[in-house]
């Protein structure tokens, strides 16, 4: 940046569902202008990036990824891209000098992850990684009542997520105009399709960061759903769908983790110690306190946990996926004021090391040592 300009000139990079639902509506407000503007946009799909430039005032769209890094004059990227294409298109950002932020997942594979981590600390530039679970108030209160024993010796946690027919239902796939008619389909194949690397993650990142990195794992894992109908259809489907994994953190302390194609036994993380349980946001059977949490209750419903997310105020709390938004803006004050942030990298490649390694337990069956920290 120059000393006459203050603000992170951003791309985006896909303007498919997430793009539309948490990037593009949240930088275009002009409570933002001072700090991060949309300059650049693209999407291999004739017409589409061009729509949304227009609907959402993006100074630049293209075609082509390329492009858009040799000639949209941007500063950071937000790779809101099936996630299989992360680690080519982040190595590519970072070769061209450009900062990222990650729709979650960053990579497939840990060797991905170290690659990019390396190249950034290389280089000088900044990557966020979501979800930052860790960023969530009612997350770092958890990690607190267990450390200061409110049930007593924790014994065993349990998360996961199931896909449902959530992205065939998704309401920016059943239009007839470019911004609506966006395909689902490599939500169902490898690399990086299936629910671990697209829903199970955000729990992993919650567990981790209240029980601190997991040390070994094993899994059975593999395709449920072998077909999926979107809009009369019929998807082939290759990724696994289905996975239950027990982690290991060393003393005996164990989670149960799943990502599935239908069913979930509970919301967010639960831990089960020898004096009682925090489930969800209720510690034996009562709510708990944490910073923010009169905030949170004046959401609609009271259940809107990112309202107390840093930089969700105002018109932010009523647009989409205010936790990407979130993100973004971790990223924005790192480049621009110089202000790290506790969603790193290497948090998300460990998160990664655990999805990796699970499937290679199911594929060997032998349990699979861990080899990343944060």
């Amino acid at each position: 940046m120059t000393s006459s300009r203050t603000f992170i000139r951003m791309g985006v990079v896909g303007a498919g569902a997430i793009a539309q639902r948490g990037i593009l509506p949240h930088l275009s407000q002009p409570d933002l202008q001072e700090r991060v503007r949309l300059q650049a946009i693209c999407d291999p799909v004739p017409g589409r990036a061009e729509a949304a430039a227009a609907r959402f005032g993006v100074t630049r769209s293209f075609t082509s990824y390329e492009a858009l890094l040799s000639q949209g004059e941007v500063d950071a990227v937000s790779l809101c891209t099936p996630i299989g294409l992360h680690f080519e298109q982040g190595r590519q950002a970072l070769e061209a000098g450009k900062h990222i932020h990650f729709n979650k997942t960053m990579t497939t594979t840990v060797a991905e992850a170290t690659e990019l981590i390396d190249l950034a600390r290389a280089k000088g530039l900044r990557i966020v990684a979501s979800p930052g679970e860790v960023l969530r108030p009612h997350v770092q209160q958890i990690k607190k009542l267990i450390g200061e024993g409110a049930i007593g010796t924790l014994c065993w946690a349990v998360c996961g997520a199931a896909f449902g027919t959530y992205h065939e239902a998704e309401v920016f796939r059943q239009g007839e105009d470019v911004l609506s008619s966006v395909d689902p389909s490599w939500y169902f194949h490898k690399p990086g399709g299936g629910p671990l690397y697209d829903m199970t993650v955000y729990v992993l990142h919650a567990l981790t960061s209240v029980m601190g990195p997991a040390r070994r794992v094993t899994a059975l894992s593999g395709t449920r759903i072998r077909e999926r109908e979107f809009r009369g259809r019929m998807i082939p489907t290759d990724a696994d769908d289905s996975t239950l994994m027990l982690l290991d953190f060393g003393e005996k302390l164990f989670a149960f983790v799943y990502g599935t194609p239908a069913g979930r036994v509970n919301n967010g993380v639960d831990y089960y110690g020898t004096h009682g349980a925090i489930q969800n946001l209720n510690l034996n059977g009562h709510p708990f306190d944490y910073p923010g949490k009169e905030v949170a209750d004046q959401s609609p419903g009271g259940s809107s946990l990112s309202w107390t997310l840093p930089h969700v105020t105002g018109v932010h709390r009523i647009l989409g996926e205010q936790h990407v938004f979130e993100d973004v803006m971790q990223l924005v004050d790192w480049i621009r004021d110089g202000k790290p942030t506790p969603v790193t990298a290497e948090h998300a490649r460990h998160v990664i090391d655990i999805i990796e390694s699970a499937y290679r337990a199911a594929e060997t069956g032998l349990a699979q040592d861990l080899v990343t920290v944060f």
